[in-house]
């Protein structure tokens, strides 16, 4: 078994761009949807010669593209409704405690990483309603329907302590944000058998994570991927890693 469908943000570079290829694989994947800010800009994206991709424009932090984005997939996917949403689109930038003050700059990182993709996640509520209501059953499972919340282990206030840097506390905010919202979607969506979890990807070779990180795309991808689809109702309301460990909170 495999998803029907499944809607994948900032998918242009780093990680989205790699879980895009790696679900490609799966011949049992009907619909792969991918957004990105500019999608004429999305080489590397628009190369992938596949007719199951079909990749849309997201500004995730304005409401209208964010409509807009919905009739997109509404239309595509139709009665079937949208099997799994992938929330990976992010923004991370350096934000010390002893560092410049900005309200501005810490603000936007927690706007992008938890607001903006809060709001999202309840426009495309429907889509997965109507996605689970079809496949039907008691299970929580990614072939029924699924919300998959790209975390940060950063995001652990259980793991944080003077070995981690400190240069990231905005980031590390957001996160932290990003999981009570899918700790609370998972309690209020149970009832329609939505499964919801946050992720952590690991600290991968990309821009965001830079050249230190531990693996690279396609490695880590391709394990995230398969953990994806492995998910089930051990996995519903926790914050696990690629591995699906569950981390602390």
């Amino acid at each position: 078994m495999a998803p029907r469908s499944i809607l994948i943000t900032g998918a242009n570079r780093g990680i989205g761009l790699g879980l895009v290829k790696q679900f490609l694989k799966n011949e049992g994947i009907q619909l792969v949807i991918a957004t990105c800010r500019n999608p004429s800009k999305a080489d590397e994206l628009n190369s992938i010669a596949d007719s199951r991709l079909q990749i849309f424009p997201l500004e995730i932090d304005c409401d209208d593209s964010i409509k807009k984005l919905y009739e997109n997939v509404d239309t595509l996917v139709g009665t079937d409704g949208l099997t799994v949403l992938i929330n990976n689109a992010a923004i991370c930038s350096v934000y010390e405690i002893e560092g410049q003050i900005s309200r501005t700059y810490m603000r936007q990182q927690i706007e992008t990483n938890s607001v903006s993709t809060a709001i999202l996640t309840q426009n495309f509520i429907p889509l997965l309603k109507k996605a689970s209501a079809k496949n039907g059953g008691e299970e929580y499972s990614t072939d029924r329907a699924a919300i998959v919340n790209i975390s940060s282990g950063a995001a652990s206030i259980g793991y944080i302590d003077d070995k981690q840097p400190g240069i990231y506390i905005a980031y590390r905010m957001s996160k932290s944000a990003l999981n009570s919202f899918s700790k609370s979607c998972s309690v209020e969506l149970a009832k329609y058998h939505i499964l919801v979890t946050a992720m952590c990807p690991g600290w991968v070779k990309t821009d965001m994570g830079g050249e230190n990180g531990w693996e690279e795309v396609d490695d880590a991808t391709e394990k995230i991927m398969k953990s994806i689809l492995k998910l089930g109702a051990a996995q519903h309301g926790a914050f696990i890693n690629s591995s699906l460990e569950v981390y602390p909170n």
